[in-house]
């Protein structure tokens, strides 16, 4: 686990900036963020904002194993 996973939407933080890793679950990312560092992912032509730099090739070998864990 990388020291990124420390995530958290903040108090002020609406749903719709805010996403849950597919990967790791319970870790929520600011969305901007996330785009802002190439933390997201399209997959059957949906977004999935990840947490870490860590999350991209887990993502990338097997999307559908953390899409259906939806």
């Amino acid at each position: 686990m990388c020291e990124a996973h420390n995530h958290a939407p903040t108090a002020t933080a609406t749903e719709a900036e805010t996403a849950e890793c597919p990967v790791m679950r319970g870790n929520f990312v600011n969305k901007a963020d996330a785009e802002a560092q190439g933390l997201v992912r399209e997959y059957n032509g949906e977004k999935y904002y990840l947490c870490c730099a860590a999350c991209g090739p887990l993502f990338d070998a097997d999307p559908e194993k953390y899409v259906s864990a939806l």
